[in-house]
């Protein structure tokens, strides 16, 4: 019986060694464990703390290309439309330069071939729009009625007995179909503007609304410009009235044929270059 208490003892004594060993193995284990999940756990810490830095950086590069692209494309819309002060006179953009060469394809390469500045060239292309549109209103031309385009200026003379009566400063019925055409041409182009001349022949003339050439040429002149305006909505602003009295003769007036010549009212249509190419740069 003592020896059987005994081997029990001995037993128990052995079991519990062995137990505390594992156990203390287990605790180290454990440790090691925790230690290693806290290494993980400050690793990913700085993993994320140094991927935030990298986006940040990312974030920023993306920010400097937009704001980059963005000061590109202001750039080339400022210099799209920086103007060039031109050694003639006058001022053109970048926009209006690439409008104005596309017409200039469209241009006789022997009146190209003239254009010596960049004035010129304006000159030029300005003088073929307004040609075309000439051409467009069907402006026949005849003794009473004749078109001259000269560089920019179109001239446009048309005999008195189109618009008015002998003597008279009052428009005639017939005179609406040759104003109608020079509306339309006045009307397609904004940048233009207009000089009504009226002239007369050398005979002296006197009544009672009338007191001289002058009066009579000036008269003729406010005419046409009052019916482009009222009844053919021609800008007012666009318009100029003048008389000439009979100081500025085509031909002698030592005939009837001859003095019928020199009674006429003269369209000048000037083309304000400047304005021009601003409206081209601005379509």
């Amino acid at each position: 019986m003592k020896k059987i208490s005994v081997l029990l003892l001995l037993a128990t004594i052995t079991l519990s060694c062995v137990s505390k060993k594992k156990y203390l193995a287990l605790e180290h284990e454990n440790g090691e464990i925790k230690s290693e999940l806290q290494k993980t756990r400050v690793e990913k810490e700085n993993l994320e703390a140094k991927f935030a830095r990298i986006q940040t950086r990312v974030d920023d590069y993306n920010n400097k290309i937009m704001s980059l692209k963005e000061n590109v494309g202001t750039l080339t819309e400022e210099n799209n439309s920086k103007l060039e002060v031109l050694k003639e006179g006058g001022v053109i953009s970048n926009d209006a330069k690439v409008k104005m060469r596309e017409t200039l394809k469209n241009v006789d390469a022997e009146k190209l071939s003239q254009a010596k500045t960049l004035k010129d060239s304006m000159n030029l292309a300005v003088a073929h729009n307004l040609e075309k549109t000439i051409n467009e209103s069907n402006m026949n031309e005849d003794e009473d009625f004749a078109v001259n385009i000269n560089e920019t200026v179109v001239m446009i003379s048309i005999a008195d007995n189109m618009l008015f009566n002998t003597g008279s400063y009052r428009l005639s019925s017939k005179a609406d179909k040759v104003l109608q055409k020079l509306a339309d041409v006045i009307n397609s182009e904004p940048s233009l503007d207009v000089m009504v001349e009226g002239h007369t022949d050398s005979r002296t003339i006197n009544t009672a609304s009338i007191s001289d050439n002058w009066d009579l040429s000036v008269l003729r002149a406010t005419s046409v410009v009052r019916k482009l305006q009222n009844k053919f909505n021609v800008a007012p602003e666009k318009m100029i009235a003048a008389g000439r009295s009979s100081y500025q003769p085509l031909v002698e007036n030592d005939s009837r044929k001859n003095m019928a010549r020199n009674r006429r009212t003269r369209i000048i249509i000037l083309p304000n270059i400047d304005k021009f190419f601003a409206l081209m740069a601005d379509n």
